[in-house]
């Protein structure tokens, strides 16, 4: 008998309100049973992980939903910070952002992510991207995760 997943909490680091409103609409529309918290910036998406204030109750997230364009800490020193703590290294994150830099694409491999995706510009391809989540990272991934303290390698 297979196990049917459970939910995983999904953590959003996101500063531009209309692609909050535009995930949260996605999700509700696929009527995704997984709850998406939502931090507007690099230093409150690490404050959430570590279960730092404001965020001490947090639940640990599941996947994480990273833009590389944040205030206070972008994405790529949020990553490296997560990839080098030994007790975070094991949540999957998903890079969407704006960039389709080969740069940054190169960088965020080589920090660590899971997946690389450009933010759809409209409705229909972002249905397209969570459809594709919900499929793959929120059940194949998280039934194929090493154990929290199983040690990356490069």
């Amino acid at each position: 008998m297979v196990a049917v997943p459970r939910p995983v909490d999904i953590l959003l680091v996101e500063d531009d309100a209309g692609d909050v409103w535009l995930t949260r609409d996605t999700f509700e529309y696929f009527k995704i049973g997984n709850s998406l918290h939502v931090v507007s910036d690099g230093i409150a998406a690490l404050r959430f992980v570590r279960r730092q204030p404001p965020y001490e109750d947090a639940p640990r997230p599941g996947l994480i939903l990273l833009d590389l364009d944040l205030p206070r800490l972008d994405g790529r020193e949020v990553l490296a910070e997560l990839t080098a703590d030994p007790a975070l290294r094991d949540i999957p994150v998903v890079i969407l952002t704006t960039s389709d830099a080969e740069s940054d694409i190169l960088r965020t491999f080589d920090l660590g992510a899971g997946a690389y995706v450009t933010k759809p510009v409209d409705f229909d391809r972002l249905v397209e991207l969570v459809r594709d989540l919900d499929g793959f990272y929120l059940t194949v991934v998280r039934a194929h995760r090493p154990p929290a303290t199983a040690t990356r390698t490069r």
